[in-house]
């Protein structure tokens, strides 16, 4: 007998995504049992495209707070009798063929919980923050610790973990992989292309926010993990807050201080660079990458205050921008 694919299901998730979430819609036509889209108050259009598409749609309850994590949850929640479930972002596209390499993978492989592909920016050169994003994407293949947001997940394991926290407004994806590994699943990132990312992040202020995001994620998420993110946030703590304080104490006290600090930041961008290039990188990308890894420690510092003040405020986990 001819075995029978596995069934795959897609949620999306957007927020006034217009072309590109009519562009993900499209990517996944016809290749999916279900697709679920989930709106997170989008005042452009989005709902009408996605239901024109033929996809289930899902409004949030806007009296909430928004979060990727609770999106997600609520597309998954509204999928009739999943088995493997492709979670995709309203500003990615789906590759041709990833579907089924996917399912195949999970299919011969019953101790993987969890498959992710590679995914990449549509329009990587349009800025050194899409570029940032795209060598972010590009990792190895084989099995990983964690990926983003765009994974295929079996069913029963997203309900036996709880799927995501809703309250994890940056990081969630890492921070429920870490509890796929807990609850004993192999997690792994084939060799193919899964995904086309539009990040659209063409001004500095939008590469600032999203450092913000990606510290209080460093900080929430190592809250709930403290074995994880580990190394970020001790580099934050040192390149963010340590040696700027240094700095300063030597202006006030003997500027050799000041210029050791300096150094240290400047030895820093240089092995960066040289490690990125080692990595793959064009030299000329390479060193532009590299001064931007290295200021990041500032807004990542920013983010992982905000997180820490909001749980000691017992505030909500609001999300921030950028994407």
């Amino acid at each position: 007998m001819t075995p029978v694919d596995t069934p795959v299901d897609v949620v999306l998730i957007g927020r006034n995504e217009g072309d590109r979430l009519k562009a993900a819609l499209a990517s996944v036509a016809g290749q999916a049992r279900q697709i679920v889209y989930v709106d997170s108050g989008s005042t452009d259009g989005s709902v009408a495209a996605a239901q024109d598409a033929g996809a289930k749609v899902v409004n949030l309850d806007m009296t909430r707070p928004f979060s990727a994590a609770r999106a997600r949850n609520a597309g998954f929640d509204a999928l009739d009798a999943p088995e493997y479930v492709q979670f995709i972002d309203g500003d990615c596209a789906l590759v041709p063929g990833y579907l089924d390499a996917a399912r195949s993978f999970l299919d011969e492989n019953p101790g993987t919980g969890m498959v992710t592909g590679w995914r990449s920016e549509i329009h990587r050169d349009a800025s050194v923050y899409n570029q940032l994003c795209d060598w972010e994407w590009r990792r190895p293949a084989g099995e990983i610790a964690a990926c983003g947001g765009d994974m295929m997940v079996r069913a029963g394991l997203w309900r036996d973990v709880g799927g995501m926290k809703p309250e994890v407004i940056a990081s969630e994806d890492e921070e429920i992989c870490v509890r796929f590994r807990k609850a004993g699943w192999t997690l792994y990132r084939i060799p193919h292309e899964m995904t086309r990312h539009d990040a659209a992040m063409t001004r500095f202020g939008q590469w600032w926010s999203r450092a913000v995001r990606t510290g209080h994620g460093f900080a929430q998420v190592g809250y709930l993990h403290p074995e994880y993110f580990f190394v970020e946030r001790r580099r934050v703590l040192i390149y963010g807050l340590a040696l700027p304080l240094l700095f300063l104490a030597g202006l006030l006290t003997t500027l050799w201080l000041s210029a050791a600090v300096l150094a240290v930041y400047a030895l820093n961008y240089v092995r960066t660079a040289q490690g990125l290039i080692r990595d793959g990188l064009p030299a000329a990308q390479a060193w532009r990458h590299s001064l931007f890894l290295t200021l990041s420690k500032i807004p990542n510092l920013i983010g992982m205050a905000r997180f820490h003040t909001r749980r000691v405020r017992r505030s909500d986990m609001r999300i921030i921008e950028y994407k």
